[in-house]
């Protein structure tokens, strides 16, 4: 058989396994992809600590200017900000929503130790990170611990 036809035999051959093998190395878990990533986060934009929505808001600006810049090596942040008004079972409704439903990657900077503790042991048990969770609580904010604690 000429070099040519061999070359061209083996190309052919080939094609259909190397999509295959792309494919298998851009695995990524729920809320990332090659183009984006989502980020959840609840935050009391109304309730008793509704004063504290600001933050929430600066944090969606600060995104949404990273977003404006090209992302983060070239994926854009979908940054799902969701009200809790400060009340644990509101927390763990719209956290769940955001596992479940938006499938984000990780909740970010979510407000307040009563809503944060509610929502821990939920998100341990799904493997999602709890990043700069924003309370006074000290063992809440330390990552002495394996990551998946229950």
């Amino acid at each position: 058989m000429p070099i040519k036809h061999a070359l061209a035999f083996v190309a052919v051959t080939a094609a259909p396994i190397l999509p295959q093998s792309a494919t298998a190395q851009k695995k990524y878990d729920p809320g990332a992809s090659d183009t984006e990533i989502k980020i959840g986060q609840t935050m009391p934009y109304s309730g008793p600590a509704s004063s504290y929505g600001t933050i929430g808001k600066a944090e969606a600006a600060y995104f949404k200017k990273v977003n404006d810049e090209g992302g983060i090596n070239g994926r854009k942040i979908v940054f799902i900000s969701l009200d809790d008004g400060y009340s644990p079972p509101k927390a763990v409704e719209m956290t769940r929503r955001l596992v479940e439903q938006d499938q984000v990657l990780l909740l970010f900077g979510s407000l307040g130790t009563a809503t944060n503790i509610a929502v821990h042991s939920y998100l341990n048990a799904r493997k999602v990170p709890q990043l700069f969770v924003a309370t006074g609580a000290s063992g809440r904010r330390q990552l002495a611990s394996p990551p998946w604690r229950q």
